[in-house]
């Protein structure tokens, strides 16, 4: 029996996003922001930072779970989801604490997109 390595790594970044919605949510509290980033260009980087998250991570779970259900290489999911995880993590980290372009956030989207691109083509891959 193989180890589920989607659920491995959902459950990572799960805590991921729950970091990351505690950093919002303490943020509004301290500031009394209840929509918006009440102009504030570093909260506004992590706000992006968490919708980023919630826009790509939700996707790549789903298509990680399908390779895996097609019996994938053990390895490559690992592949794919460990550059999600470290592309997030990077990314978010470069949203919170750098305004503009940062290597973290371009870093961050490559790694996501290579992650997001692998995981596409071992799902149409192995329909053949």
């Amino acid at each position: 029996m193989t180890t589920p390595v989607t659920a491995f790594y959902g459950g990572l970044l799960g805590i991921t996003f729950i970091y990351l919605s505690i950093l919002i949510i303490r943020k509004r509290r301290s500031e009394k922001i209840s929509l918006g980033d009440g102009g504030d260009h570093h909260f506004l980087g992590v706000i992006r930072a968490h919708g980023n998250f919630a826009e790509y991570v939700p996707l790549t779970l789903v298509l990680m779970l399908i390779a895996e259900v097609n019996h994938a290489h053990t390895l490559l999911l690992h592949a794919v989801g460990g550059g999600l995880l470290v592309g997030r993590i990077i990314h978010a980290y470069g949203l919170r604490h750098h305004s503009g372009a940062s290597w973290q956030r371009v870093f961050g989207m490559l790694l996501t997109f290579a992650a997001l691109i692998v995981v596409s083509a071992l799902n149409i891959i192995s329909l053949y």
